[in-house]
């Protein structure tokens, strides 16, 4: 096989973590900030709809001030701004690493069978999340298994990189650690600005549209479905292309890079 024949071959497959590996967002994120809302004394709880929205905004911080500038523009802490957003991210983090740990926050259909059919073909492996560390860890340690953070060969996080999705900074680094072109990796997201963030670095990408994620501009994504599906529980694939499979293995992802491959003429 030529150089150019063995970067184009899949070698590596790149996960999102929140909305991709469960459904973080509705189970975890949400309410665990509306429980660190009210341990401040806050009068707010964000509803499906509203917290939609500001998921727009990457990371946790971000989300926090942006909510602040925007949606309560009058509120002063008495400790100041900057003081505020940290002790309520940390209060909602804690609050969601209880409920990863009671199992209140599931995996989404596919992703356990696929990752163990994916180590077993011996596809490498990594994570690609704006999601802080102590975050994804928990995740992994208690939905998959307990030493579940060593079955991916890198994971990047929010907390190693300054720049946020759709910035596709996250995903260099990945590619710089994997020491993989673009044309090698294909990349698993459920979200516009995860989408973004691949394709800035020429990551071709499936998405599995998440709760609060179905309404987003996909374009460029290769596939796009609402789940990975599972045998006798097919997906359903909302646009790009059909593989013409009932559910996401490793042959059909295979086949969805090698068609991205081939479409984008890479």
């Amino acid at each position: 096989m030529d150089t150019v024949d063995a970067n184009r071959a899949l070698k590596a497959v790149i996960f999102d973590v929140d909305g991709t590996l469960a459904d973080t967002e509705r189970h975890g994120h949400r309410p665990a900030y509306n429980q660190a809302f009210s341990d401040l004394g806050a009068d707010w709880s964000w509803s499906d709809s509203e917290y939609g929205e500001l998921l727009r905004v990457e990371g946790g911080h971000e989300r926090l001030h942006h909510y602040l500038d925007f949606y309560q523009p009058d509120f002063e802490p008495d400790q100041g701004t900057d003081r505020f957003v940290d002790t309520a991210y940390a209060r909602k983090n804690e609050h969601y690493h209880q409920r990863v740990r009671a199992g209140d926050v599931p995996l989404r259909t596919g992703i356990r069978r696929l990752i163990a059919e994916l180590r077993a073909d011996g596809l490498r492996l990594a994570i690609a999340s704006s999601s802080q560390r102590a975050n994804v860890m928990a995740l992994l340690r208690h939905t998959l298994d307990a030493d579940a953070e060593t079955w991916f060969e890198t994971i990047v996080t929010g907390s190693e990189s300054a720049r946020k999705k759709p910035s596709g900074e996250i995903y260099h680094r990945v590619l710089e650690r994997l020491e993989l072109p673009p044309t090698a990796c294909i990349a698993i997201e459920d979200s516009e600005n995860g989408c973004r963030a691949a394709q800035a670095m020429g990551i071709p990408t499936i998405v599995t549209t998440s709760a609060y994620t179905g309404h987003h501009d996909f374009a460029g994504a290769v596939t796009v479905a609402d789940s990975l599906g599972e045998p006798g529980h097919p997906w359903k694939i909302l646009a790009g292309f059909h593989p013409g499979t009932e559910y996401l293995d490793g042959p059909t992802l295979a086949r969805i890079h090698a068609h991205a491959l081939g479409a984008h003429g890479a």
